[in-house]
């Protein structure tokens, strides 16, 4: 059986999504600085999940929840709630570059899930070699410097790989619901996540006793539940609908290029030869996992 195909379409919205997941570590880092760990991340789900199901009623899709909400629920308890949790618990700890370092070995666990879990998106040594090559370019154009804090606060360390890998069962376990409109699936496990979220959040963190946040903190909380999160899971999910977990779980390696090319434009941050070179070799790790610069033609 062929492997699923990345068309044109596709990787557009993978750029996009990159973009729009870029800036989810700077933001979380803000917010983390005031707000608890569990009440940014339900601030996250439960405004998403507002602004998808309002748009799923705009355009006529509020009946289209398929396979149902027990789906849902697993989903967003291994692709929202587990994952963000562990990733701003983690941030409370360790640095930006190392968190994104981390959170990149995404498609190592998205392509070793796949093969035990599924019949066509199995492990071959091309793709081996991609997801090999593309996390050497992560860490070569983050900086090795980043990773000069790896013996410290293990276990926030550890809370990133951790999530990393829910994110791999997350993206296999998606393709129940192919067929589903990208959209539906995309509220359908936000909204569940938010649900999950919520006693554990006034449980634990009891937000009505925080003081209130400050302007900049309200912004990343907007930017973290509008755009990194209620734009970003539809085109997620748009992706692996047309071209399987494995290809949508690439996302992970184009966040820290994109998160480098908002600093260059918007904050004037400079791009240094380390990371002409890590995006080089991310480039080629991508080629490498999607193959087709890399099949023989037929003669």
């Amino acid at each position: 059986m062929s492997q699923p195909r990345m068309g044109p379409i596709e990787w557009a919205f993978l750029i996009l999504l990159s973009i729009l997941w870029g800036g989810t570590f700077l933001f979380a880092k803000i917010a983390l600085v005031e707000i608890p760990p569990l009440t940014v991340v339900f601030s996250r789900l439960a405004m998403a999940s507002i602004v998808l199901l309002l748009a799923t009623r705009a355009m006529g899709l509020s009946g289209g929840f398929r396979p149902g909400w027990r789906d849902f629920a697993v989903l967003g308890l291994i692709n929202n709630v587990l994952p963000f949790c562990l990733i701003f618990w983690g941030q409370t700890k360790i640095s930006i570059g190392l968190a994104s370092i981390l959170n990149a070995t995404t498609p190592l666990f998205s392509v070793l899930v796949a093969h035990f879990m599924t019949r066509d998106e199995k492990l071959t040594p091309l793709r081996a070699a991609g997801v090999a090559v593309g996390i050497a370019g992560v860490v070569a154009m983050i900086g090795f410097d980043a990773l000069s804090t790896l013996g410290s606060s293990v276990p926030h360390q550890l809370a990133v790989l951790a999530a990393a890998l829910s994110y791999g069962f997350a993206g296999v376990y998606s393709r129940r619901f192919k067929g589903a409109r990208p959209m539906a699936i995309a509220t359908g496990q936000l909204t569940a996540s938010a649900v999950l979220m919520a006693p554990l959040t006034l449980l634990i963190d009891q937000p009505w006793a925080l003081p209130i946040p400050s302007d900049k903190v309200l912004g990343c909380l907007l930017a973290l539940g509008l755009f990194s999160t209620a734009l970003a899971y539809f085109l997620y999910f748009r992706i692996i609908t047309a071209s399987g977990a494995t290809n949508a779980a690439l996302v992970t390696f184009l966040v820290p290029v994109s998160a480098l090319a908002l600093g260059a434009l918007l904050l004037g941050e400079t791009i240094g030869g380390s990371q002409l070179f890590g995006m080089l070799l991310i480039a080629l790790g991508l080629s490498l996992i999607d193959g087709r610069l890399w099949r023989r033609k037929p003669v």
